[in-house]
């Protein structure tokens, strides 16, 4: 599946996608003005246009199609993250919260009247085939993408697993070409962890699930029970993440804080405003931290970057962030259809907006391909027959054999090589 959303069966609910911030919420909490008169000469020019249209059109239009043409029309006017949810596409948004579902990976929005790449998401064929965030993808299928909604994009990007399509990409400007992909069942790990070397923890967290916080938590557990002491530092990779559910954001941003506001809502309707706050416990204790972002980070993932930010906990490394501060709000309606309607902003605990602005990192780093001479083989010292001793009885090291060492996460990737160097020269300034 191509564009997420995220709901829980809890009756309020906040999720936060890369295009989709979704909050449920009772129908009943969305009559904010319904005191105000019905503008009735635009209802009389929407019934003389409708009759019109039935009586004209080259081919007959059902009223039930023109209705439902006008609700899509009406949404899709208000903002990229408004709109009316048929049947399929509600029950689509319900069953993605488990993190399983069938598509390509890809999380879009909309740019210049194309369809944008968010970000690819770990281990789906869109990562395999290398989609990158920022692509622009101008066909599916052959057709063009030119004005065309998010829900019709993903409707063209759906099918049933294993069958094939070919996405026609533009990258930084340059010429366009078609990138063959095989639809999957897509099943999201959301979090793994490791150790980077003795004692530096690494979490990639690849979107925010309902059971994420959890898993942060866990992992976090049997690295400090693995490693048998405090940890000598963490890097929190949450580069090309989506988003995904509010309160999984939370309870990560928790597990680093002690006390302190972790992020808030603001809204029209009472529902949507909504304040969340850190609990005393700390699974990390304290550990030093990097937090790796770049502009496929959205939403969710802006609010822990944020908030770890704001309260000085970690050092937030790499670009800015995508910029998706707007909640939205899924009202079910009758027939199993749904609005989703941007109702909220949310805010970091210094009050700062991340809509449209993004995260900006403590530290640039932008992406590099890492490239490694070979060490060429030499004499030292100590290889030299009849060489004194060590003066203060150490014991000698002489040239070794170079083996081949194991591939290890930050040997090809020189911003996680960044992170981990960062959180080495923090504890030698500090004597850990």
């Amino acid at each position: 599946m191509l564009h997420l959303f995220r709901l829980t069966t809890l009756a309020l609910t906040v999720a936060l996608l890369g295009n989709t911030a979704v909050l449920a919420a009772p129908a009943d909490d969305a009559n904010a003005d319904s005191s105000a008169p019905l503008p009735l000469d635009e209802l009389r020019t929407f019934a003389e246009v409708m009759d019109r249209i039935k009586s004209a059109y080259v081919e007959p239009v059902s009223d039930k199609t023109l209705l439902e043409n006008a609700i899509k029309g009406m949404l899709s006017n208000l903002d990229p993250h408004s709109a009316y949810l048929e049947p399929d596409d509600f029950r689509d948004l319900q069953e993605s919260t488990s993190g399983e579902f069938g598509g390509l990976g890809i999380e879009i929005g909309t740019e210049d009247g194309f369809i944008k790449v968010v970000s690819p998401i770990d281990d789906t064929p869109a990562s395999a085939a290398g989609i990158q965030p920022g692509d622009l993808i101008i066909k599916i299928d052959g057709h063009p993408t030119k004005d065309m909604s998010m829900m019709q994009a993903v409707d063209l990007m759906r099918g049933k697993s294993g069958s094939k399509i070919e996405l026609t990409i533009v990258r930084d400007g340059g010429k366009p070409f078609d990138v063959s992909l095989t639809r999957a069942v897509i099943k999201v790990k959301s979090v793994k962890s490791q150790f980077l070397e003795d004692g530096y923890g690494y979490i990639r967290i690849s979107q925010f699930q309902v059971n994420t916080g959890e898993e942060v938590g866990k992992a976090l557990d049997k690295m400090r029970k693995d490693y048998g002491k405090r940890l000598r530092g963490i890097v929190l990779d949450l580069r090309n993440n989506p988003g995904g559910v509010l309160q999984a954001a939370v309870e990560v941003s928790d597990h680093f804080l002690k006390k302190g506001l972790i992020v808030y809502t603001e809204g029209r309707i009472a529902n949507s405003e909504l304040r969340f706050n850190a609990d005393p416990a700390d699974a990390s204790d304290g550990a030093p931290l990097v937090v790796l972002i770049n502009g496929g980070s959205a939403s969710a993932s802006e609010i822990v970057a944020g908030a770890l930010q704001d309260h000085k906990r970690g050092v937030v490394m790499g670009t800015d962030s995508f910029g998706k501060g707007s909640v939205q709000t899924v009202l079910p309606l009758n027939n199993d259809r749904a609005l989703k309607l941007t109702t909220a902003l949310y805010f970091t605990p210094n009050g700062r907006s991340i809509q449209a602005q993004g995260i900006v990192p403590d530290i640039e780093v932008t992406r590099a391909k890492v490239t490694r001479e070979q060490d060429s083989v030499g004499i030292k010292e100590a290889d030299l027959q009849g060489h004194l001793g060590n003066g203060n009885g150490g014991a000698d090291r002489p040239s070794k054999d170079k083996t081949a060492k194991p591939s290890r996460p930050q040997d090809d990737d020189y911003q996680l090589s960044q992170a981990l160097n960062l959180l080495k020269g923090l504890n030698i300034t500090r004597g850990d």
